[in-house]
């Protein structure tokens, strides 16, 4: 019998984020997550990066049938 205040909290909270405007602070959020500014990986760099795991893996099927 006492879900009904339960139940209504939630269905408020759930109102709230279905029709909030978005007013999300990205810089904070980037902050938090720790992402930096500095500009973002070249393809290149991100190639030379990982070249190690491609010698590593190959191209070569996998067990389950997808290449990889």
């Amino acid at each position: 019998m006492g879900r009904g205040r339960a139940k209504a909290k939630q269905v408020k909270v759930a109102r709230q984020l279905k029709y909030s405007t978005g007013n999300t602070d990205l810089d904070r959020l980037k902050d938090e997550l720790g992402v930096s500014d500095s500009g973002e990986d070249s393809y290149d760099e991100l190639a030379e990066k990982y070249a190690d795991y491609a010698d590593d893996y190959g191209t070569e099927p996998r067990k389950d049938g997808t290449s990889g």
